[in-house]
């Protein structure tokens, strides 16, 4: 399955995608203002050229788990995205992704890196066998 990962900012969000096996996760360019008309509709053009069937976009929360004002603009960003495109549209924990971006360094923009290794940590997840309940 083909994912699109957003880092999203209301400046600028970085973008990544994987190969349709599901195992590398690939940063892009980013795309300016994601929340505006043009955004959204670049986004959604994205999603159609890449033949992504789900979008993750990070969900800046607080070390503690707590929500913050980003986390907020996040939710109502990926709600706002859901509206837009015919795919699933799903939250995924992205701490510490833009500071392992960071460190990490690389030719493509910070934003869409972050949004790389959120992606790598979804699909890790996603990827990961089911657990049954402890006592069986």
């Amino acid at each position: 399955m083909r994912v699109l990962a957003l880092d999203y900012g209301s400046a600028r969000c970085g973008c990544a995608v994987c190969d349709p096996t599901g195992t590398l996760a690939m940063p892009l360019a980013p795309v300016d203002r994601p929340a505006s008309r043009r955004g959204l509709s670049r986004l959604r053009a994205l999603v159609e050229s890449l033949g992504a069937e789900r979008v993750v976009v990070g969900l800046p929360v607080s070390l503690s788990g707590q929500d913050s004002e980003q986390t907020r603009q996040a939710r109502a960003f990926a709600a706002a995205l859901a509206g837009e495109l015919p795919v699933e549209v799903e939250l995924f924990d992205e701490r510490f992704t833009t500071v392992i971006a960071r460190r990490n360094g690389g030719r493509a923009a910070e934003d869409s890196r972050a949004a790389a290794h959120l992606l790598e940590g979804w699909l890790a997840r996603a990827q990961s066998p089911a657990r049954e309940p402890a006592g069986g």
